[in-house]
């Protein structure tokens, strides 16, 4: 019995130094019909032949690229490399996945977004218009990156957090909730150099810290870390103080 559920054409095309073949369906999948002709894979690893997963339109896959499970590569996207794109995940328009990039459960990846290095993006988020998301970059959550947003180091976003604009999160900042960061200043990060080296994580638009495993206001910050001890209680204490006169600062210089 015959499994596939597609098979690669003679129609072949060269991309980036590598022959592509166009494929077809062999059967009914989703909403894939028998005889559709799809994208264009470079050989049948690139594509499970289980699952509803598809690549249409013009999009092009290569390398050692797999796309599986329920996942679905079109419009004139393009996966390469190692990139993974799986569970029920979209990349389309001009978006490229490349590198160890990991795109999977129900995200989305599209306009001119890139997604490369070791860079995750998971669960609801989306990445779009002409984000890039790099390096150990992760975004998962509901979170949305947007417009020239770059997010890139070990830098995190989650929850229903939002990055857009001309936005640069960097380092081991951890973007979270509803915080919204469209420009410089949005977030501060520092590193705890005095004891446990953990870093901090500051958003203005909700006036909220990540610190660790904390989550909350500057108050419930410097409280939790005097419960802790006196001295811990101190050290927070003065970082809240100086990014809320920070903030005041920017704000005076913003009403100028």
């Amino acid at each position: 019995m015959n499994y596939q559920k597609y098979r690669l054409t003679e129609e072949a095309t060269t991309h980036r130094d590598h022959t592509l073949h166009r494929i077809v369906a062999l059967k009914d999948f989703g909403d894939v019909k028998k005889g559709d002709f799809g994208g264009w894979i470079e050989k049948e690893s690139n594509l499970s032949q289980e699952g509803d997963c598809w690549v249409g339109g013009n999009a092009k896959v290569w390398g050692r690229a797999r796309v599986f499970d329920n996942a679905r590569v079109s419009g004139d996207a393009l996966v390469s490399d190692d990139a993974l794109v799986c569970d029920n995940a979209r990349v389309y328009d001009d978006a490229w996945v490349y590198g160890d990039a990991r795109v999977f459960c129900n995200a989305w990846v599209h306009g001119h977004a890139r997604v490369y290095d070791d860079a995750k993006v998971y669960g609801n988020a989306w990445v779009h218009g002409d984000a890039l998301v790099y390096d150990n970059a992760v975004i998962c959550g509901d979170a949305r990156v947007c417009g020239t947003a770059v997010v890139e180091g070990n830098a995190w976003v989650h929850g229903d957090a939002r990055v857009w604009g001309i936005a640069v999160v960097e380092g081991k900042a951890d973007i979270f909730g509803d915080a919204v960061v469209e420009k410089m200043g949005d977030y501060m990060v520092f590193q705890n150099t005095w004891s446990s080296g953990r870093w901090f994580t500051y958003t203005r638009s909700n006036g909220k810290w990540k610190v660790g495993c904390f989550r909350g206001t500057g108050d419930e910050l410097i409280a939790k870390a005097y419960a802790d001890s006196e001295q811990k209680g101190r050290c927070y204490e003065k970082i809240v103080n100086l990014v809320n006169s920070l903030c005041e600062e920017q704000q005076t210089l913003g009403a100028k």
